[in-house]
């Protein structure tokens, strides 16, 4: 696949390691941009509105580049789980996901502004978790760091111990809609 130089606007390890997978040569440039939070908009035009804002912020540094950025959040009906502000924090998270359904919806901004081109999208899977027991929420939180993760998890660290069933695409739950992603940039004009 033929792309312009490639950014992506995050720091995030877990995005970085499945941009990899695409075999697409990239750089890392932090999109810094304060995410928004607002009540009247779906959990997809939230993620939307905050991967647009990170990538932007890095096009318009550089401007012949192009430049993903994305946003990932958990949402249990209308209740947005970001991450965690401290361990009792996770744990409540936790604790309210339990033998529930709920949705991870990555935004993600690809942003050419030299070529005037950009593409925003939105992608969401359903992930269940068991019935948990305040004691196996307890064990889960001593094996991972849960501070950095939307909803207090990630699927790739000990999931089995929590997920019971997804239903859509396993990376968007780690960070970045891989296969959404790989069609978007094949289709990407050069």
């Amino acid at each position: 696949m033929k792309l312009p130089p490639f950014i992506l606007a995050s720091t995030s390890p877990r995005r970085a390691e499945l941009l990899r997978q695409l075999n697409v040569s990239f750089q890392v440039v932090p999109g810094d941009a304060a995410e928004m939070a607002h009540e009247h908009l779906s959990p997809w035009e939230l993620c939307q509105l905050n991967a647009h804002r990170k990538a932007r912020l890095v096009a318009k540094k550089i401007p012949d580049a192009l430049v993903l950025g994305a946003d990932t959040l958990v949402f249990l009906g209308d209740e947005i789980m970001g991450k965690p502000a401290d361990i009792a924090d996770a744990r409540r998270m936790l604790t309210r996901l339990q033998g529930r359904t709920h949705q991870v919806v990555t935004g993600i901004s690809l942003i050419h502004l030299r070529a005037h081109r950009e593409r925003i999208f939105a992608v969401s899977t359903d992930v269940t978790f068991r019935s948990l027991t305040a004691g196996q929420i307890d064990d889960y939180l001593a094996r991972v760091n849960p501070l950095d993760k939307a909803g207090a998890y990630a699927i790739q660290e000990h999931g089995e111990m929590i997920v019971s069933e997804i239903s859509g695409s396993y990376s968007n739950v780690v960070g970045l809609p891989v296969e959404q992603l790989q069609a978007e940039l094949s289709a990407w004009p050069v």
